[in-house]
């Protein structure tokens, strides 16, 4: 099987601060991947870093069947500024951005495609609604909407089914499953244990370092959970009387 990501030693971190450390491993091309772990394992961090947002302090990350147009970012709903002044429509076709540079405009093919991604996450009349007014639900499925027309090799998700409603976190994540089957390699930060026991079959579970990787439910094993808060509760300790010492 082809990998789609490959870590060689990889150490991520912001300001010479490490927040994750020698990190070595690969993603298969196809693979639907959890990344768990306490707050402050480096979750997030790490897709930044395969996005291409963050440069790596040491190691690295290679993307052998992944070139950068080919992955799709979805960041954490509360890194999306709500207050810009446009709306679904115009929102969704940004997906197209990669094709078209920031000043294309939209065929007439492209502006069905949209409209066909609006209607598949349940948007459908809500095209022209300024995306200051929807709820966090919609806003989600628009996003999704979005992630649709960018038709990314590689998708890396950022904690998308956080406080979402039941009905919502169901269809998301049947899509999700849909790239799954489209061969598409899916990587997503998720704390709902359950939610990643049910759809995911592989999880990597980190704090700040590995310490499982590989089949969900050996990986999110009890000991290994205990093994992971334990680790970065030691870490944020040692962190904080460094900080008094100095």
């Amino acid at each position: 099987m082809t990998d789609a990501l490959r870590f060689r030693n990889l150490t991520l971190g912001y300001d010479r601060h490490p927040a994750v450390h020698h990190l070595d491993g690969t993603i298969a091309v196809g693979d639907l991947l959890a990344v768990c772990g306490p707050n402050g394992a480096g979750k997030s961090t790490l897709l930044k870093a395969i996005s291409g947002a963050l440069k790596p302090i040491g190691g690295q990350i290679e993307r052998p069947a992944a070139k950068p147009r080919d992955i799709a970012f979805l960041p954490q709903a509360a890194e999306i500024d709500r207050s810009f002044p446009i709306n679904v429509f115009d929102m969704v076709s940004m997906g197209f951005w990669r094709q078209l540079g920031l000043f294309g405009s939209v065929s007439a093919k492209g502006r069905q495609k949209v409209f066909e991604a609006v209607g598949a996450v349940g948007l459908t009349g809500l095209e022209d609604r300024p995306i200051g007014t929807l709820s966090g639900g919609q806003m989600q499925r628009m996003l999704f909407a979005r992630l649709l027309l960018q038709d990314a090799r590689v998708i890396l998700l950022d904690e998308p089914f956080t406080a979402l409603d039941s009905r919502t976190t169901a269809d998301l994540i049947d899509l999700v499953g849909r790239w799954h089957v489209e061969g598409r390699t899916v990587v997503a930060v998720l704390h709902d244990f359950e939610t990643v026991r049910a759809h995911f079959p592989k999880a990597l579970l980190l704090a700040r370092e590995t310490v499982a990787w590989g089949e969900t439910r050996q990986t999110l094993s009890p000991e290994n959970l205990l093994k992971a808060r334990r680790m970065v509760e030691a870490f944020d300790r040692e962190a904080h009387e460094c900080e008094r010492a100095a």
